[in-house]
């Protein structure tokens, strides 16, 4: 018998509770059960998500009380732990944040994040594939931080990992949530483009700890420098480090890490950021110039960096095929 998954979303109002929502509308083993925010109660969820419009007459709830398997947490940084300790929610219910506040850090040693009774595992599938799909709780890893991993992990895993590591990525306006501010303004953005938290984004805490995860030893320093794009979603990131790796050699060693993970994709050819954008694909691709191994890792911040990848990770959860609801098609043109 198919597999059907009771769903709800809190903070279904953002930019990924939107993506969210058109995903598990679409997906086949779930029904929706709610979608809650405060700001649009009682309002079709259309009417924030325009994109949903003759898709469902659902409407936004004031509160989160019907019985579901798995609940998700689109709330901002801060409000997911906020409505767990306001909440009570059942202890067979799943939970997927997506926020940052149950990901794991620096200055744990543990696979999890302990959050009162609950224990959040950090829920990046190439690199906690068999963990998540044992998990209650999920910790959604950031977007930043998920495809910056996706660009080392396999190096990492071969202890290779001994040298400073230089990165930059580009990161589309969705990246900064809904809410207005001074640097998401279309007048301001478009045409144009900035720095922010340069060196001390705050995903690269996650970064870290994953690394040291598969690297116990020889911890690199990362030198982040994070730009914001006169576009909607997606990021693009270049890394590069030193090693006498050929590139033949770096290609295999990508390719063989990510064999059977079916979204992170390692190619020849020099890669462009439509090509991941409404997917949940990351596509990699290396060159080597003279003792420099030049990563390229892209992917769309609303889908593997959100809600793309927490459909991903309720897949595994609830024993599903990992593809299930998320083979899309990039808007390629």
């Amino acid at each position: 018998m198919a597999v059907t998954i009771k769903a709800g979303i809190v903070g279904g109002a953002g930019y990924a509770g939107g993506e969210l929502l058109r995903l598990l509308l679409l997906h086949p083993n779930v029904e929706l059960a709610f979608v809650q925010s405060r700001s649009q109660a009682g309002k079709p969820v259309y009417a924030a998500h325009s994109d949903l419009l003759g898709e469902t007459e659902m409407k936004f709830s004031a509160d989160a009380t019907i019985p579901v398997d798995v609940l998700f947490l689109c709330a901002g940084h801060g409000e997911a732990a906020k409505f767990l300790a306001e909440n009570e929610v059942p202890a067979d219910t799943k939970i997927i944040d997506l926020s940052q506040d149950f990901r794991w850090n620096e200055n744990t040693s543990s696979d999890m994040v302990e959050a009162g009774e609950r224990s959040f595992v950090y829920g990046l599938p190439e690199l906690q594939r068999e963990q998540i799909q044992q998990a209650q709780h999920i910790a959604n890893p950031g977007c930043f931080a998920t495809g910056i991993q996706l660009a080392l992990l396999p190096l990492a895993k071969q202890n290779l990992l001994n040298v400073d590591v230089h990165v930059s990525g580009i990161t589309g306006s969705t990246g900064a949530g809904q809410s207005l501010s001074a640097t998401s303004h279309f007048s301001w953005r478009t045409e144009n483009i900035s720095t922010y938290k340069v060196m001390e984004h705050q995903h690269l805490r996650e970064i870290k700890r994953s690394l040291q995860s598969l690297q116990e030893e020889g911890q690199p320093e990362i030198h982040f420098i994070p730009y914001r794009g006169p576009f909607a979603r997606g990021i693009f990131i270049t890394a590069y480090l030193q090693t006498d790796l050929s590139l033949e050699e770096a290609q295999g060693l990508y390719k063989d890490y990510y064999k059977g993970h079916p979204f992170t994709l390692v190619t020849d050819q020099n890669p462009d950021l439509k090509q991941v954008v409404n997917t949940n694909k990351c596509v990699l691709h290396l060159q080597k110039h003279g003792q420099m191994l030049v990563i390229t890792s892209l992917i769309d911040n609303l889908m593997k960096g959100a809600a793309g990848q927490a459909v991903q990770n309720m897949n595994l959860v609830f024993g599903l095929e990992e593809t299930t609801g998320l083979k899309l098609k990039a808007t390629a043109f």
